[in-house]
């Protein structure tokens, strides 16, 4: 069975919109070659289609970039009520998506994996699809723009940290999966 791991840029103040407009100055070669790293257990993507279009636009004519490379390389998913064909390497999921996804998990290979967070997380969230969440904290305030989990339902999201990695530009990866109970509070 696979696994679902979803990715996503996050600044100090939670805005995960347009990271094109505020990640980029931070991103850095110790960053794309462990991002890079992490697609040796990644055989394909899930998108939705505001991600999929921007990174279609952006990255399908590149080549000579490994990171990138791989990127268009793999297969991608794309959930989309309102796109009619793809391009890039990529099928629409049509019909049902949660129970497409919940599909694809079930099919041996290596992990999906989803990069940044928007509309597809209501479903995704509310189904239990993901299986590991990696937020990479930027060292800088946005101060407006969508923010992680904006809209989305995650009263029954508990997450529990289990790994971290820290980045010499000040870049953190939190690696979260989610758990059965929130932690007891004690001695408040």
């Amino acid at each position: 069975m696979r696994k679902l791991v979803e990715a996503t840029l996050v600044s100090l103040d939670g805005v995960v919109g347009s990271p094109e407009e505020w990640a980029l100055p931070y991103w850095d070669e110790e960053n794309k070659d462990y991002a890079h790293a992490q697609l040796g257990d990644v055989d394909a993507f899930l998108l939705g289609r505001v991600t999929y279009e921007k990174f279609a636009a952006a990255w399908s004519q590149v080549s000579g970039d490994p990171y990138l490379d791989t990127i268009n390389r793999l297969p991608k998913f794309v959930a989309s009520a309102g796109l009619r064909e793809t391009t890039w390497n990529a099928t629409l999921i049509h019909g049902d998506v949660a129970a497409e996804v919940a599909r694809l998990k079930s099919q041996p290979g290596k992990t999906l994996m989803k990069y940044g967070t928007g509309q597809l997380d209501r479903t995704l969230i509310s189904h239990g699809l993901i299986d590991e969440f990696h937020f990479s904290v930027f060292p800088l305030v946005v101060g407006r723009g969508l923010r992680l989990f904006d809209g989305i339902d995650t009263s029954g999201l508990n997450l529990q940290l289990t790994g971290t990695k820290t980045f010499g530009n000040g870049i953190i990866q939190l690696t979260y999966v989610p758990g059965t109970a929130h932690p007891t509070r004690t001695g408040l």
